[in-house]
Formats: C-alpha cells, structure tokens, sequence
C-alpha cells in the first residue's frame, strides 16, 4: 500500500527556515522531519511513498538521489570516477517523486498523484507532522468501517496552562497545557479509497483538499474519524520545530517507535 505525503506547501509560517528549503526538509536532530514521518510508517512495513513536491522541490529530489551515497562509506578513485561503496546504512524506501506544481492547493495535488496509486486503497497525511500512532491499528479501523476516506483526530492542544479558581479566586489548580476538552481537530494520517477521486473532478489547482473535497465526502456520509489520544505534533512554526529538537535530544520523542 501506497503512502502519499505532501511535502509542496510554501510554509511561510516558518519562513526562518524554508527561505532556504521545503518545509518538509526542515531538520530535526539531523534529518528532515520528512524522514521521520516516512520512518514511522515503514515501522509497521509500509515503505512505498508517493511525495507531493512542490515549492523547491528539486531539493527534496536531491536528497533521495543522493541518500544511499550520504549514507555510506566509500573511497573514490579520481583518476577514474570510481566509487566502491564499503558499507551503506540506508532504508527499505521506494519512493516516487511527483512534481505538482509550486501554487497548487491540496486538493490538486491529490488530484495529480491518482496515476500513482493505481486504484488501490491508500494512505495519505502532511509533511509536516508527527505522531505515535499505530498504523495498523488505524488501517484495520478504515477497513471495518467500509467508508471512502478515515481521518485521524487528535485532541486540540493549547499553548497556555490553565488556572481553575474558587468563588474566591484562590487559585485551586494549575494544568500545564491541557489538551482542549472534546475539541478534536485533523491530523492527516488519512486511510483513502479510490473512490475519493470522484470527489477531485475539474480544475483543482486553488481548492484545499479539507474544504469541498472533504466536506462533499462528509455529506455522503463517507467519512470517519480514528481517534488519536497519543503523541502528536504539527511543526507549524519555529517554536514547534524546537521543541521537536528539545524531545529528541532528551530522549523523549515519542514518535519515535522505530
């Protein structure tokens, strides 16, 4: 089964860095968090990914072009240009590179990838969040539902702590971020159909695959959602992606189950 990701978006939100590169390339402890999100998934065997490439994707290109050579010990001959690979730490990714355009929306570039996943049921998420969610958990719950397309939903994190007071105002308690009480919000990891696709029909260059594409699939009733209560992580802006740094360097990202 086919994973799509996509990876096309300008990410102006966190412009320190994707002036320079994709959001999806940002790194976090030395590899972008692309390869993170990829790694995850192929954890639990699904290793075949289709990337939505679009604003300074050639980098992204460039990256698995050249990742077995990054990857690996060699020695190189100059005379002659030869080079003999020693030993090569490196992934059981197949990956396909799809060129869809720097201002397309979602919703076209998903359109332009249905040559790719050849009618079967696939997987689809963003390029630029993480999670612990189980896998095949999530893919055994699309299947039982029998639905076109299953979402991932996760609990509204807040930025703020909490205060709860008396009548007073004596402060009772303090939460630490507590995640928002029955908002649940879209975290990508989608399980598709190919019926999907009959949902993208015409010119969808501007349209964002979670407004009409999706809200048309909700109105048929053939869209579900798998509640996620672990780990989760939009890096949506700088503060996101050091934090994600500070919980890998302490050991502590937790998704990480590779």
């Amino acid at each position: 089964m086919k994973v799509v990701i996509l990876a096309g978006g300008l990410g102006t939100r966190i412009s320190e860095e994707s002036q320079l590169k994709p959001k999806p390339m940002i790194e976090i402890g030395g590899k972008p968090i692309l390869w993170h999100i990829m790694k995850s998934y192929s954890y639990y065997g699904f290793n075949d990914f289709v990337i939505c490439c679009g604003y300074k994707g050639y980098l992204i290109k460039e990256y698995f072009l050249n990742y077995f050579l990054y990857n690996s010990d060699i020695t190189i001959e100059l005379t002659n240009n030869k080079v003999d690979v020693h030993f090569a730490n490196t992934e059981s990714f197949t990956v396909t590179l799809v060129d869809t355009g720097l201002q397309t929306n979602t919703a076209g570039r998903i359109q332009k990838i249905e040559k790719y996943v050849a009618n079967e049921t696939f997987m689809l998420t963003y390029g630029d969040g993480v999670s612990d969610i189980n896998i095949n958990d999530l893919l055994a719950f699309h299947k039982s539902s029998g639905k076109l397309a299953t979402l991932t939903s996760v609990q509204l994190p807040t930025r703020f702590g909490t205060v709860e007071t008396d009548e007073t105002s004596i402060i009772k308690n303090f939460k630490e971020k507590p995640n928002g009480k029955d908002i649940w919000i879209n975290a990508g990891y989608f399980v598709l159909e190919p019926g999907i696709f009959k949902y993208l029909n015409g010119n969808m260059e501007t349209v964002q695959w979670e407004k009409e594409p999706m809200e048309n699939i909700a109105k048929d009733q053939q869209l579900i959602a798998y509640k996620h209560s672990g780990f989760w992580k939009c890096m949506d802006a700088m503060r996101d992606k050091i934090e994600l740094e500070q919980l890998w360097e302490s050991n502590e990202a937790k998704w990480k189950t590779w």
